[in-house]
């Protein structure tokens, strides 16, 4: 790859390696420049860029990106569409994920263009949760490279385990005089712990401080695990829940941890039923040793003398800002919530008397169908259909798919009620919006998936549109929550343009494959020259 300053005459093709602000926009860097953007330089101007090209043997940095990603690809991972070189995996389920570092550090050592970041080894996850982020720093990296980076890999080096153990019996041992507020206290957390990671199956057992009493709730259970929080602390390995462990015909694997909070919880088993002995600090909701050996043994994975002994670098955790909710609260960052509005409420008029584009074939389906096909392949959470008020063939459509359609009062009005009435039914999570015409046969799934992957609020990327390969602007278009309010206000047909004209700083383009983005069919010729070019 060549990288530098150039003169603008000579930048078309090239990759624009640092933003420029025009008078009637922002070009962003990582643009490929057009003609037509040079143009506009020069108008401005500006006399040279900065930009790289690539060279024969180069992989552009989305393609590279998703080549590593897809070498990442595990059970349980969703991995999302390339953008500026970064290629995001989240967790589908709740569970811990395994880490291979050394494989991990490998890949890292190939070259520093090439780099993959992760969560910890061991780390309790939820869904949606970033797990790991792939990013080429350069524009492209020599293909060579890439697969250099592919063969330290072998399999994944992530792998998820999802809950496996999914019933507890939690039992709670009572000492006269003690109040039944903490021990109520002490249940109402750790069921908040096991509601976090999607376990609901929970028996729970109050019986007396004592060795026999203890011991026969441990051998009456007949859950996955068995939890036991006891009204004075574990101070021996021949305490009260320990020897109860024994008696109730158990072994006890491990008591004390190099964890604090959490050194006195003690670990065991009867038959192959996992037992553990909770520290008093687990009738806090604050993060605690008891919590890392919770996680891994609900998620099916064994925990050993060995690796509670290991646990020590890095547990103290004393200082860390505990939680201000309980462990099972939402994570508040990761994969968004996008849905995805099909707008497919207007009146094909300019079709003539008995035809409607909506119904017209593609590759063997009517168009609406192939576009509910495809907006589903984007990975958007949720998908509503904006349709005329009259029942009639689209909604048909709608309902055989097995879409949600919604008839929109006042259609005539032009696009923008359609998009009113689309943001009154998302679901109240809804992160952003991605508003697709239903007359573009070419924008697909994969072109759709590339404008979620683009979306970041925090980096100021709030809206995502599509363009043609050179540039031109079209459909779709994301829009975040920053903008549902402007989009709400919205009247007549101009759709989101005056939305779009006032939001240029927090605009980024995505360019499609040809004229995807601008190709949209209204009328009975539009459909021939588009089937004859076709053919």
């Amino acid at each position: 790859m060549k990288f530098g300053p150039v003169p603008v005459e000579d930048a078309a093709g090239a990759i624009l390696a640092h933003s420029v602000a025009l008078p009637q926009g922002r070009l962003r860097k990582g643009r490929v420049l057009t003609a037509a953007d040079c143009t506009s330089l020069i108008a401005a101007g500006i006399g040279e860029v900065t930009v790289a090209r690539l060279d024969p043997e180069d992989m552009g940095e989305d393609a590279a990106a998703a080549r590593i990603g897809a070498a990442l690809a595990a059970p349980h991972l969703t991995i999302t569409a390339p953008f500026t070189g970064r290629v995001n995996l989240h967790a589908d389920v709740p569970g811990v994920l395994t880490v291979d570092a050394r494989a991990v550090n490998a890949l890292n050592a190939i070259s520093p263009d090439i780099t993959l970041a992760t969560v910890p080894d061991m780390a309790r996850v939820s869904p949606r949760q970033l797990l790991a982020t792939v990013k080429i720093i350069p524009y492209a990296v020599p293909e060579g490279r890439v697969a250099a980076a592919l063969a330290t890999l072998g399999t994944s080096p992530l792998w998820l385990h999802p809950v496996a153990r999914r019933s507890v019996c939690l039992i709670l041992t009572v000492l006269p005089g003690l109040k039944p507020a903490l021990i109520d206290k002490g249940e109402d957390a750790v069921r908040a712990r096991l509601r976090g990671l999607g376990i609901h199956d929970v028996s729970v057992v109050r019986v007396p401080h004592e060795v026999v009493a203890l011991a026969q709730a441990i051998h009456a259970a007949t859950a996955d695990m068995v939890l036991i929080l006891t009204a004075s602390a574990t101070s021996d390995a021949h305490d009260t829940g320990p020897e109860a462990l024994r008696q109730a015909g158990g072994r006890l694997t491990r008591f004390g941890m190099p964890v604090d909070p959490g050194n006195l919880l003690f670990l065991g088993h009867v038959g192959a039923r996992p037992v553990i002995g909770l520290p008093g600090c687990a009738r806090s909701p604050a993060l605690n040793g008891a919590d890392w050996v919770l996680e891994r043994i609900a998620c099916g994975l064994d925990v050993t003398d060995a690796d509670i002994a290991a646990m020590g670098v890095g547990g103290l955790l004393k200082e860390i800002p505990t939680r201000p909710q309980a462990r099972g609260a939402p994570v508040p960052s990761g994969r968004p919530h996008v849905t995805a509005l099909i707008l497919a409420a207007g009146a094909s008029s300019r079709m003539g008397p008995g035809r409607d584009k909506l119904l017209e074939e593609v590759a063997g389906e009517p168009l609406l169908a192939r576009m509910i096909t495809q907006a589903r392949a984007s990975g958007a959470d949720a998908l509503r259909v904006m349709l005329p008020a009259a029942p009639g063939p689209r909604a048909d459509i709608t309902a055989k798919a097995g879409a949600q359609g919604l008839p929109v009062a006042d259609a005539e009005e032009g696009m923008a009620a359609s998009i009113r009435a689309g943001l009154a039914a998302i679901p109240r999570d809804t992160d952003a919006i991605l508003l697709i015409l239903a007359d573009m046969p070419e924008v697909t799934g994969a072109a759709m998936a590339r404008l979620i992957a683009a979306f970041d609020p925090v980096e100021g990327r709030d809206i995502i549109r599509a363009t043609t390969q050179d540039g031109r602007p079209g459909h779709p278009v994301l829009f975040g929550r920053r903008f549902f309010e402007a989009l709400s206000r919205l009247t007549g047909d101009r759709g989101a343009r005056d939305v779009l004209r006032d939001a240029q700083d927090y605009i980024v383009d995505v360019p499609l494959a040809g004229q995807a983005a601008i190709t949209d069919l209204d009328t009975p010729e539009d459909w021939a020259a588009w089937r004859a070019a076709k053919s």
